[in-house]
């Protein structure tokens, strides 16, 4: 396991280095220390955000310093306890994957030599850790896309993309959870809502948690999106133990 690297960052933040390498081990690892943080147990701090291999903590200097804040987040780590057996909150994600949904899926099965159902075969065969959520409200980075149907951005992004379409950018995968600009090939969407602002919890899920993808057709995908629409429809959470 990497040694921990502190990383100054101003005068009120600093970044705990965890590892080089995204890794599910490591990312526990980081999700363990911002949940302890969170508790609100270490003076000063203010703040804990997680990213793929690294975690950056706001403090208030006038409660603390970087140095007593180290040996914290050290104290904190030497009582991680977590096993190589976890348990795992896997959220099942509709998707359609037929042309009207799907402008680039001819692309990513012409750039990797694939049909049209290989690819939608691997899309949906794995289950991916949601590493953190970023870029927009309910957007999550995704680790575990198969190297199979890795595929580069679009050279030009559009301008608009619609809220619930699915896409690959190079060796990721993920959800456009609101309608925005960007440049991953579409190659399907969902009928659900990541983001909700009306809902108790507005984000649908949460770093840690994993989604897998399941191929539906446009009938489905109508049926589902009218009762997301009348507020009725419950996405499937299943929980898995996962053994190492």
């Amino acid at each position: 396991m990497d040694a921990l690297q502190f990383l100054p960052c101003g005068d009120s933040a600093v970044t705990v280095q965890f590892s080089q390498q995204m890794h599910e081990s490591v990312n526990r690892r980081i999700r363990f220390l911002a949940t302890e943080l969170e508790k609100g147990k270490v003076k000063g701090v203010r703040e804990c955000v997680p990213t793929f291999c690294s975690a950056t903590v706001y403090f208030d200097p006038c409660k603390t310093t970087v140095e007593k804040l180290q040996k914290a987040i050290e104290r904190i780590l030497s009582h991680d306890t977590q096993t190589a057996d976890f348990q795992k909150r896997v959220f099942l994600i509709p998707v359609c994957y037929e042309d009207e949904f799907a402008p680039d899926l001819a692309d990513v099965c012409r750039l990797n030599d694939l049909t049209r159902e290989e690819v939608i075969s691997i899309h949906t065969g794995t289950d991916y850790l949601i590493y953190m959520l970023g870029f927009l409200p309910g957007f999550p980075y995704l680790g575990g896309m198969d190297p199979r149907i890795e595929t580069p951005r679009l050279e030009s992004p559009r301008t608009s993309i619609p809220a619930g379409a699915v896409g690959i950018g190079g060796k990721q995968t993920g959800i456009y959870p609101l309608a925005s600009p960007g440049g991953w090939r579409l190659i399907g969407r969902t009928p659900i809502k990541p983001y909700d602002a009306a809902r108790q919890e507005p984000i649908l899920y949460k770093a840690g948690d994993y989604i897998r993808f399941c191929p539906i057709s446009k009938d489905e995908y109508n049926a589902i999106l009218a009762q997301v629409q009348a507020g009725t429809y419950t996405v499937e959470i299943r929980e898995e133990t996962v053994c190492e």
